[in-house]
């Protein structure tokens, strides 16, 4: 039995460091035949990077592979896409390389050529995140001064964020945005501090007013936002920025302030609640169970520091016509690169997906060498998807490959459908817009793995890497 393990294009160097060395050694996917499997593969070891392989065949040899199953007619959740935060920290260390590397690096992540990942959608801080250089929300004031008319409201701190944005758009105009509050002004806040605090019960109007002129600002630039989230992280307030709102102050805030006041003015943006760990899906379907509120809410958003990812399907169960989100999971500078490949491939993208999430987002695109810029007290161990160090050169990291697996193959507007699992292999599978398959493998065994992928009665006999992750498209 001849097994499809070989691989063609191999470049690793290229792939290491360097605008200039970049080149994805692969053809358009919707170049194949009706026949052939095309893959690509990312091993643990990190000798192989997004590479292209040998495509595998339907030839229907009888083998005793284990299969994975996939079955068009059973439809799940539209995909709306898979990329990162863009923060503040993010936009500043892309800015610090030359404009031709900078230009490069935007079109590469953003952009629809072969050479392209095809990130499709981002999150974004409504003011500072953690991961900005500064702590500043949108109306920062003298101590003991209020401003309850928003007059001095000002997206001048995001300038910068702002002009980025608007070269993503030229270059992708379909990227969606969520966009959520790390913590709001400090004087609407009963500490008046920057981290931790609640809100003031008298300013959830106000605070209600400062999403709408954040939407309709942003507007004006050009920019839509598509949803927000009411706090980032609202049962962690240790961070710097940050803000404790339990699900009870957040269902109070949108059911009587947010979605009146949303409807009132025309927005349309959706309104997400929760945006924390999956160890609390009581915090969505608390508000949830709430019709009042439950009318002005499209979804929830997960992250998976704590919990188990089966927490969004919990949901999901519980309010079927409500949407989900993954909107956050960072890898850090004492991780590996096999570890959270591996991790983040099977309970991320693979893990959200089939348990009906319509996005799939990795925590910040980019830092420095020593992960910052960030807060005082904020994140000192995220590393982006991409690490700047000088004018001239830059590193994809392991969050490039986790997210690239998904985004370059799986456009926004795909459908998952059903997918077998195997000893040892965790998949999910789509139907693009094109009518694509789409199947994403990961194999967290050290072995490798020979199974066959079957799609209407047809059979193609492939192999993957131990600790590796690969996508294949016919």
């Amino acid at each position: 039995m001849k097994f499809y393990n070989l691989y063609s294009f191999f470049r690793g160097a290229a792939l290491l460091s360097g605008v200039a060395l970049f080149s994805l050694s692969c053809t358009s996917a919707a170049s194949n035949t009706g026949n052939e499997v095309q893959y690509w593969l990312t091993k643990g070891d990190g000798t192989v990077k997004l590479q292209q392989q040998t495509s595998v065949k339907f030839v229907n040899n009888p083998n005793s592979f284990q299969n994975i199953e996939i079955d068009d007619s059973q439809t799940f959740q539209y995909v709306d896409g898979f990329g990162y935060t863009l923060t503040g920290g993010s936009v500043e260390v892309i800015n610090r390389l030359s404009p031709s590397n900078r230009k490069a690096l935007l079109n590469e992540l953003f952009g629809k050529g072969k050479n392209s990942i095809s990130i499709s959608y981002l999150r974004l801080s409504i003011g500072a995140s953690d991961l900005d250089g500064e702590v500043f929300s949108y109306d920062d004031l003298p101590e003991g001064q209020t401003d309850p008319s928003l007059s001095k409201f000002s997206l001048a701190k995001d300038k910068d964020l702002i002009a980025m944005l608007k070269e993503i758009l030229k270059i992708n105009p379909s990227v969606k945005i969520i966009a959520a509050p790390w913590s709001p002004p400090v004087w609407m806040k009963d500490n008046g501090q920057s981290k931790g605090g609640s809100l003031r019960h008298e300013f959830y109007g106000t605070y209600a007013q400062y999403f709408v002129k954040y939407i309709q600002e942003m507007k004006k630039e050009g920019i839509t936002i598509d949803a927000v989230t009411p706090q980032n992280e609202p049962l962690h307030p240790g961070n710097n920025p940050s803000l404790y709102m339990p699900s009870e102050q957040q269902g109070n805030f949108i059911k009587n302030h947010l979605g009146p006041v949303f409807k009132a003015n025309g927005i349309t943006a959706k309104i997400v609640v929760y945006d924390h760990n999956c160890n609390k899906p009581e915090y969505a379907i608390d508000i949830l169970k709430d019709p009042e509120a439950n009318q002005y809410i499209d979804g929830s958003a997960f992250h998976l520091y704590e919990g188990d990812i089966s927490a969004l399907s919990t949901v999901h169960n519980a309010f079927p016509d409500k949407n989900l989100y993954f909107t956050e999971q960072w890898t850090g500078s004492k991780g590996t690169f096999n570890e959270d490949l591996n991790w983040h491939t099977k309970n991320v993208i693979i893990g959200s997906m089939r348990n009906w999430s319509k996005t799939a987002l990795e925590w910040n695109l980019a830092n420095d060498t020593g992960y910052g810029p960030h807060t005082d007290g904020g994140c000192t161990e995220c590393k982006g998807a991409i690490t700047v160090s000088d004018r001239e050169n830059f590193t994809r990291n392991v969050a490039y490959y986790i997210i690239a697996h998904a985004s370059k193959f799986v456009p926004a507007g795909s459908q998952r459908i059903a997918s077998s699992q195997t000893r040892g292999l965790s998949t999910a599978a789509f139907k693009t817009p094109a009518g694509k398959i789409v199947l994403i493998v990961d194999n967290d065994s050290k072995t490798d793995e020979y199974f066959n992928i079957k799609f209407a009665g047809k059979s193609a006999a492939a192999t993957i890497s131990g600790r590796s992750a690969a996508t294949y498209i016919f």
